[in-house]
């Protein structure tokens, strides 16, 4: 192992370490921890895609624990978020983004097995033009979401059309964007996508034209951070996710479900930013 991968390795430990310490003296806040994943069991490894058995269980586990957290559609989520009841219990939402083949063969048949609802963000582009998103020969097409739909535990949401980065476009190309994105899965699959995801979880600044475009045309917009969504306390326009990444263990998933390991979280998220400010997608 070379030096840089060595100290890299040792500050993502040091950090955990903080989270955890961090987690044990700040008590969770009540609300919405909403997980945020990419691939599972795709053709090729990286950081974000799982395997099956990992996930598998780690859904297990939010099935096992829903006296304690209970896993929720997004929309009812957000129902609760805005109106700022206080539930019994803690809520948990599975995400995904972009839209990859791996989703249908692989992540569907593991919620449908432990019964979790999930939201699909999708980048309707590579769908419509039956493109690999991952450059990974693997494509997703229509008909696959269409039975993925009929499981009723799907909900599609909206990622823009072209993956495109909202944080340095203009607000006509943001409109464009969510409106293709829109239509689209409106016409294929007959649904209307409510939600929206950022691509790299990179949003506009507050108050912007394509902010403002962002909020009037859709019922939330997620981002990073790692943070717990309050009841009543959220901007549903900047609904903070926790990514799942391939080196969570069980007890990290565990912990970053039950809306711990906050520290962690804002920092990959600044870091996050500064990797991807020269991104083209």
């Amino acid at each position: 192992m070379s030096a840089k991968a060595t100290i890299s390795r040792t500050s993502r430990r040091a950090l955990r370490h903080a989270a955890v310490a961090l987690d044990a003296v700040l008590p969770r806040p009540a609300g919405v921890t909403v997980l945020s994943y990419h691939q599972v069991g795709a053709p090729q490894p990286g950081a974000v895609n799982l395997a099956v058995d990992a996930f598998d269980a780690q859904m297990g586990l939010l099935a096992d624990q829903r006296q304690r957290t209970e896993p929720v559609t997004l929309d009812d989520a957000i129902a609760g978020l805005a109106s700022g009841a206080t539930p019994t219990t803690d809520q948990v939402v599975v995400t995904f983004d972009d839209g990859t083949a791996d989703f249908v063969d692989h992540a569907v048949p593991v919620l449908v097995r432990h019964g979790i609802p999930a939201t699909l963000y999708l980048a309707t582009a590579f769908v419509e033009d039956q493109r690999s998103f991952w450059d990974d020969g693997t494509v997703l097409s229509w008909s696959a979401l269409r039975d993925v739909l009929e499981t009723g535990l799907v909900a599609i949401g909206s990622h823009t059309h072209t993956h495109a980065l909202l944080d340095r476009v203009d607000a006509a190309t943001a409109g464009r964007e969510l409106e293709a994105s829109r239509a689209l899965v409106e016409d294929r699959l007959g649904v209307t996508p409510v939600h929206f995801a950022y691509p790299k979880a990179m949003p506009p600044a507050r108050g912007s034209a394509t902010d403002l475009v962002v909020r009037g045309s859709v019922g939330s917009a997620a981002v990073a951070g790692g943070r717990v969504n309050r009841f009543g306390a959220t901007d549903l326009w900047r609904l903070s996710r926790t990514p799942i990444v391939a080196a969570d263990d069980l007890d990290a998933f565990a912990r970053k479900a039950g809306g711990g390991l906050r520290l962690e979280g804002e920092v990959r998220e600044r870091v996050d930013r500064l990797r991807y400010r020269r991104a083209a997608r």
